[in-house]
């Protein structure tokens, strides 16, 4: 899978998990939020997310704290 993460409009991380047959800019293109922190593809490995690679297309790759924030999304406490 892969991922975008963008700044919403309250300036909160608001990341986007979508299909590998989907590129970068597709979805990018279908998305009002102004910024892009980071993108790249992600995993479900051993329990847990592993975020890594980076989309050239938008200049930008994965962060370390990308997998930490998608996997809260997951929690109860969401």
């Amino acid at each position: 899978m892969k991922y975008i993460i963008f700044e919403d409009f309250s300036g909160k991380p608001t990341p986007i998990i979508f299909p590998e047959k989907i590129n970068y800019l597709e979805l990018r293109e279908q998305i009002p939020y102004s910024k892009v922190l980071s993108a790249g593809k992600i995993l479900f490995k051993e329990g847990k997310f592993v975020c890594f690679d980076k989309a050239k297309e938008l200049g930008v790759a994965a962060q370390a704290e990308d997998a930490q924030l998608i996997a809260s999304l997951f929690s109860e406490e969401s």
